[in-house]
């Protein structure tokens, strides 16, 4: 693993080459059933859902208040939310949100990932304080397929990864000589540094998501058109939240194509 605190050189090794993402649910949302049963206490009305899902259970709650129709009309969850998702009204899919940390990922993934705003929030590893003399390099696998365009591409991640050693040693030695301490010297190495390294090396990224965007995400980057890793990412979110959250991501599908890579599909786009 990297370490901020990491020496500031180290030996050249042959990096290590990854080619699977790996996406971790990490937070989830609960309802305060208290709360909800004060409200509908001062109000008149009483409220039972089938699901224990606590994003499940505050899209309901949302889209009820809509109508005031706690206790009327369909019965389930899936019902509801199903109701919902097929009527476009995907402003009540907001209200559920879940948490996420994403790594073997290349920073070319994020440069695309970080387009999706609305809905999203975001906490990257830094460069500029994270070591990366032990970085791991994301290798696409249309490149990995070939013994030929593998041996180009990792003589090429090799060269970047010695570069950015010697740069790391060399500048922090020359701070250091100009009177630069302790955690300044090792950032402003670094931050330096890191201009020679590749849209290959890996990162991590934190992200918080509502179920709306999440939605938009999975069915704009698991199509056939997407950019292979990200689409890697989008299934593995959609096989997550279909056993999460099955009333809201219930309706997808994962196909697979031809060529044995897979994507998203549902019939009901743009919620």
């Amino acid at each position: 693993m990297k370490n901020g605190a990491a020496a500031e050189t180290a030996t050249t090794t042959t990096p290590k080459i990854i080619h699977e993402p790996q996406v971790y649910l990490v937070g989830r949302q609960d309802l305060d059933r208290a709360e909800i049963d004060r409200f509908l206490g001062d109000h008149g009305m009483n409220w039972e859902t089938d699901t224990e899902v606590g994003g499940e259970q505050l899209i309901e709650a949302g889209g009820r208040l809509c109508y005031v129709s706690y206790g009327k009309g369909r019965k389930t969850n899936e019902e509801y939310i199903g109701n919902i998702i097929g009527r476009k009204h995907g402003s009540v899919l907001e209200h559920a949100a879940w948490n996420f940390i994403i790594s073997g990922v290349s920073r070319t993934f994020t440069h695309e990932l970080i387009r999706h705003r609305a809905g999203w929030a975001y906490s990257q590893l830094s460069q500029r304080y994270v070591d990366e003399s032990d970085a791991s390099y994301v290798e696409p696998t249309i490149i990995a397929e070939d013994p030929e365009l593998h041996e180009t591409w990792q003589r090429a991640i090799e060269t970047a990864h010695a570069a950015y050693l010697d740069l790391v040693g060399t500048l922090s030695a020359k701070l250091e000589a100009a009177g630069v301490k302790g955690t300044s010297r090792r950032k402003m190495a670094r931050e330096a540094a890191r201009s020679v390294l590749p849209n290959a090396t890996e990162t991590m990224i934190f992200c918080t998501v509502n179920a709306r965007a999440l939605r938009h995400f999975i069915e704009l980057r698991g199509s056939e058109g997407a950019e292979a890793e990200i689409r890697r990412v989008a299934v593995q979110f959609l096989r997550l939240m279909q056993q999460e959250a099955p009333s809201v991501f219930g309706d997808y599908e994962i196909l697979t194509l031809e060529n044995g890579t897979e994507v998203t599909s549902t019939p009901n786009e743009k919620v």
